[in-house]
């Protein structure tokens, strides 16, 4: 990732994002704008290929025309067809396939950019580009969802759509009805509040959850690729030893990073289609049902006794 870092350099200066074009103290561009344009071209060119392939062919195929046609199309298959049937669908129920594009474009663009933010486009920038290094501006690289400003607005995106389809599904006066938490009147004041507070709270939660996790990480990966470089530089051997400990250890965290970029994507995802269906019918109606379940056992409708030969 950051295969260019010095002892002289701050790790933290390889994560954040840096600035570009600035016109009277507004960034114009900046890196994670790049890596941003560069993750919605990356859908907008696999999206169409990967949904080719997955498309059921023509009737002459036989039952080949039902099987997915490429190894990278089938893998992307398979976490859709996961998401939708194991995560998705337990929650949202009839709404699935209304909410179903937006989750899935949702899970797939954090994904993209964190796994971008893996590669180090930011030091071959700077490798080529030496005087933007020096002045750390650079047109693309890092880590977009690094920034508190995309995780931010991706939060707030999750936000409206989380309470217009609760407005949808209650209806306003339902909407504003859920505020008050079926309270008495006179902790309406305090209850509302709270609720409110609450609407506000969850994005702002979703916001911090991924810009922790992908700073931190990424800063722990920059320092130990700092060591790697300082203890071969060093050139002796507690330098050297230092240096391959330190490699192995940024290695490690590679993979960990990995594995993390696909699980904050996947949680921002989940919490979005969780907050959707926390305001719905569902909870009522799982009441009734419970509640006429109960009846029921108490009342066992009577079967007439056999016969007696």
């Amino acid at each position: 990732m950051n295969a260019v870092l010095t002892l002289a350099e701050s790790p933290v200066s390889h994560v954040i994002n840096h600035k570009f074009w600035v016109i009277d103290g507004w960034w114009v561009w900046s890196s994670a704008q790049g890596n941003l344009l560069l993750t919605a071209i990356i859908m907008l060119i696999l999206g169409p290929y990967v949904a080719s392939k997955i498309a059921t062919g023509g009737e002459d195929e036989g039952h080949d025309r039902y099987v997915t046609r490429n190894f990278f199309a089938h893998t992307i298959e398979v976490i859709c067809v996961y998401l939708r049937d194991q995560v998705i669908e337990p929650l949202l129920h009839e709404r699935t396939r209304r909410f179903l594009p937006f989750l899935l474009v949702l899970f797939f663009f954090i994904l993209i950019n964190n796994l971008l933010g893996l590669i180090p486009i930011l030091d071959i920038v700077h490798l080529f580009f030496p005087k933007l290094k020096e002045a750390h501006m650079a047109p693309i690289g890092g880590t977009a969802t690094q920034s508190i400003y995309v995780t931010g607005g991706l939060a707030i995106i999750a936000a409206i759509v989380i309470n217009l389809a609760g407005v949808k599904e209650l209806g306003l006066g339902g909407y504003l009805k859920h505020l008050t938490a079926g309270a008495p009147v006179f902790v309406w004041p305090l209850i509302i509040l709270i609720e409110i507070a609450g609407i506000a709270i969850k994005p702002i939660a979703l916001a911090l959850r991924l810009f922790a996790n992908m700073t931190a990480g990424h800063i722990l990966l920059a320092t130990l690729l700092g060591f790697v470089k300082a203890g071969f530089e060093i050139n002796f051997g507690a330098g050297l030893a230092i240096g391959l400990v330190s490699f192995l250890g940024a290695v490690a965290i590679m993979l960990l990073e990995l594995f993390v970029a696909f699980l904050q994507a996947f949680v921002f995802m989940f919490l979005t289609a969780l907050f959707i269906s926390l305001l719905s019918h569902h909870g009522e109606h799982d009441e009734h049902h419970a509640h006429d379940g109960a009846h029921e056992g108490e009342h066992p409708e009577e079967t007439p006794a056999p016969a007696l030969a």
